[in-house]
């Protein structure tokens, strides 16, 4: 079996291609479909209704974004200090990042907004370059965050986003995630209508998406990345569902590479999927047996990333890689805030 390097995942983007904005309506960014037989269809996204049959099992995350970006300062000298909130451990402990990381060191404490929200750093996560962080606060944490916290948009978006809806799914319910689950932008409640007529199962997971998927992999040797942990949650009638459809033989299309981890995460060897809820690390890249999907709904990724992987698994390696090519050479708006993709197996 092929040994996967790092650099096998790269292409090259130009900066005038990375989505600042979003389109207007969401449904309007431009879709690449890649048929089971390879070929390519270029669409507008709202066309997916006409690739979904009847009995399909759509899977949406409904994770919603929480505004994890905290700016304050250093209790004893006042100097700034960024914090972004990565996973809570327990009801008052959280991982955090930090900017600037110096100076968050161990038993230093910093205040936000006017005292309403203070922490201490308990222990300084040297491998991974995050805190663990002790807040205080009076009253319930989530309604304090929500007062002095922002939504953290990804670091490629330069533009400040005027409406910040946009960085939710229209379906979004469950707080959670530090960065939104970029496929199911696309999506509007007339379009999901739509999509439900046609007789298209719609249901929701919840996987909580973290900072790490920001993160670069750092060593060239793809099997000796170590990934991220994520919060996700799948119930039995959700399950039941999508068994039933695959006894029937009908797709599962997830939107998003975090419905497909979470689907993965839960299923048998045999695909029969299993309610539960935990933490996952799966990681997807080229050679992995995929069980339950038949199609994946996803954007454009950061060249070098684990989703860039997991896309490649999905769609095979050389085809992917082309379509990236093609999608550059057409103008393809990339990331967060641009076009899609849909890659049907069958």
């Amino acid at each position: 079996m092929r040994k996967w390097k790092l650099s096998d995942f790269h292409y090259d983007l130009p900066d005038e291609l990375i989505a600042q904005k979003p389109v207007e309506p969401r449904d309007n960014s431009r879709l690449m479909v890649i048929l089971p037989d390879g070929t390519i269809e270029h669409r507008i996204f709202r066309d997916i209704v006409e690739y979904l049959n009847e009995g399909d099992c759509l899977v949406l995350n409904n994770s919603k974004v929480i505004p994890a970006r905290l700016i304050g300062q250093r209790e004893d000298t006042g100097s700034f200090i960024e914090f972004l909130l990565v996973k809570r451990l327990d009801i008052n402990t959280w991982e955090v990042m930090t900017r600037p990381g110096k100076k968050a060191r161990r038993g230093r404490k910093f205040v936000f907004g006017n005292g309403e929200l203070k922490a201490e750093v308990l222990h300084v996560n040297q491998d991974e370059g995050t805190r663990i962080v002790r807040f205080y606060y009076e009253g319930v944490f989530e309604e304090v965050l929500e007062k002095l916290g922002k939504i953290p948009l990804p670091p490629y978006i330069k533009e400040e986003l005027e409406d910040l809806s946009r960085y939710q799914t229209v379906y979004s319910k469950v707080p959670g995630s530090a960065a939104a689950p970029t496929a199911g932008l696309h999506f509007t409640e007339e379009l999901l209508e739509k999509i439900s007529k046609k007789g298209v199962e719609i249901l929701y997971v919840t996987l909580h998406v973290g900072l790490g998927t920001f993160k670069p992999v750092k060593v060239e040797n793809v099997e000796e990345h170590k990934m991220h942990e994520e919060y996700y949650e799948i119930s039995q009638d959700v399950a039941d569902r999508i068994n039933r459809a695959k006894e029937l033989g009908k797709r599962v299309i997830a939107v998003g590479t975090t419905s497909c981890r979470v689907l993965e995460s839960c299923s048998d060897e045999a695909g029969r999927v299993k309610a539960q809820k935990g933490w996952t690390n799966i990681f997807i890249y080229p050679g992995y047996n995929f069980k339950v999907l038949d199609g994946l709904v996803t954007n454009f990724h950061l060249p070098d990333t684990t989703l860039m992987m997991l896309v490649c698994a999905f769609g095979g390696y050389e085809r992917i890689m082309n379509a990236y090519k093609i999608a550059v050479d057409m103008r393809y708006r990339f990331f967060s805030f641009g076009d899609a993709m849909l890659i049907l197996r069958r």
